[in-house]
């Protein structure tokens, strides 16, 4: 086949070349404002001809002039060319009442801002306008010019009024109007994409100044996770005494973010008695920094309700906070899905925290269907492999390793999947963390049925938990 002409290949509908219509819309401005121009032209030389225009000139406010004050000399030779012509002008005005009460009797009087003289015929120039004469159209042709004086010598009193016309400047901006909206019809395409392109200019841009503020800031919450435990231990209180209440029954409380302000908790119970704590909307609740608590726990129901919460940071929560979650109340298995960068990030964190308030807890590996490289253990957590970490014999479960309503349970040991379970994996992870199982807790980097949490990680560094109805920042 042999390849299109340039002409073909940059071809309209119809065979029509792309930018025709673009021309035809310019050629059509054009005949518009040539018409104008024709139309204005010929009205104004017609009426010219008539009589009904003079040629004039406007006498400018000094200000306006620099200082320089207009005289007959001045004015004739500016629009005649020649200064000893002022004579003329003089003839032409002489005894003219002015808008301003005024009148020229003498060459020697001063010439006002805003005086209108009419000048000879043969007048051009910038400074040289047209004007309308509105004298009486009985008046004779010798009282409206020459000498200008009454047949007893004195100068007669004139009753001609000159107005400058306005449909030259009509003219230009009914143009200019229609040549911008032509313009506006025949480039709108072309300026939507320019406007297009440089939004997603600026964009791209920004985005990499964003992603870069942001992989600082996750950097920078690390390791400040990994420098100050305070937060733990803080979280470890809080939910002790949750769960050793003196005033009601065992609350679990799914996750806290602490900060200035105070602390907020999520939970399941519809109310609390005490009074401490206001109901923000939904599972949240806050007791503001320094409200006494109510009633005193009994320090053994503490110390057994501590050993069982498995506090760890997730990232930054909405009051600029950590934002603590107690992963024994997770029952099963965690699969976050998205980015798996972040992903994997969210797993290494997770571990790390585990491996600060639990140490020595086991941890198994798997890499997951990608088989890509898996995340190094941390210190304070020790790798096992599967047979090691199943201690009851279970039927594999292919259909998802977790039960739907959750309990709470200790975090005897963690499996970390690196990717999407294969078929032996979601078998182990049965085995292990399953309603059957041996009471493991499972963080896997992809997809899994049957989990019991689901968040979500964007490549923005974030991550969403549904459950809590909250967006983290994940530590870097």
């Amino acid at each position: 086949m042999s390849k299109p002409s340039t002409a073909t290949a940059r071809s309209g509908p119809g065979g029509a070349p792309a930018h025709r219509p673009a021309r035809a819309a310019a050629r059509a401005l054009a005949a518009v404002l040539l018409a104008l121009c024709a139309a204005f032209t010929g009205a104004a030389t017609a009426e010219a001809a008539d009589g009904g225009l003079v040629k004039v000139f406007v006498v400018q406010d000094p200000a306006r002039t620099g200082g320089r004050l207009a005289t007959l000399e001045s004015v004739a030779a500016a629009t005649l060319g020649d200064p000893a012509r002022a004579g003329e002008v003089f003839a032409l005005n002489r005894g003219q009442a002015q808008r301003d009460g005024g009148a020229l009797n003498s060459p020697a009087d001063l010439l006002h801002p805003g005086w209108i003289l009419r000048l000879p015929q043969d007048a051009s120039g910038a400074a040289v306008q047209l004007a309308r004469d509105t004298a009486a159209q009985g008046q004779s042709s010798g009282g409206a010019a020459g000498t200008g004086a009454a047949a007893g010598g004195t100068p007669a009193a004139r009753t001609t009024v000159l107005t400058v016309p306005l449909p030259a400047a009509a003219a230009v901006l009914g143009a200019l109007l229609l040549a911008l909206v032509t313009a506006g019809i025949v480039a709108r395409r072309r300026l939507r994409r320019m406007l297009g392109a440089g939004a997603r200019l600026v964009h791209r841009l920004g985005a990499a100044g964003r992603r870069r503020r942001t992989l600082r800031a996750r950097r920078s919450a690390g390791s400040a996770f990994a420098s100050d435990t305070s937060p733990l231990l803080h979280a470890h209180a809080v939910l002790a005494r949750f769960e050793a209440a003196p005033h009601a029954p065992a609350t679990p409380v799914h996750a806290l973010t602490a900060d200035r302000t105070g602390v907020t908790v999520w939970l399941d119970a519809p109310d609390l008695p005490d009074p401490s704590w206001q109901h923000l909307g939904g599972p949240r609740w806050h007791r503001p920094a320094g409200a006494p608590e109510q009633g005193a726990a009994d320090p053994g129901a503490l110390r057994a309700a501590a050993a069982e919460a498995c506090p760890v940071r997730v990232g930054t929560g909405p009051g600029g906070g950590p934002l603590v979650v107690d992963l024994s109340h997770l029952d099963g298995v965690l699969s976050v899905t998205g980015d798996r960068a972040v992903a994997l990030d969210v797993a290494r964190n997770l571990l790390a925290e585990v491996g600060r308030s639990r140490p020595d807890t086991p941890l198994i590996v798997m890499a997951g269907s990608e088989g890509g490289p898996t995340p190094v253990v941390p210190p304070g957590l020790r790798q096992v492999f599967a047979e090691e970490g199943r201690a009851v014999a279970v039927e594999e479960r292919l259909h998802g390793p977790v039960r739907g309503a959750a309990s709470r349970r200790p975090v005897k040991g963690l499996v970390l999947v690196a990717g999407t379970p294969t078929g032996s994996e979601r078998a182990a992870l049965a085995g292990l963390c399953g309603p059957d199982g041996s009471g493991w807790t499972g963080i896997v980097c992809g997809e899994v049925d049957g989990a019991h949490w689901r968040w979500h990680a964007d490549e923005d560094g974030s991550a969403d938990i549904p459950v809590l109805g909250v967006r983290t920042t994940v530590p870097a």
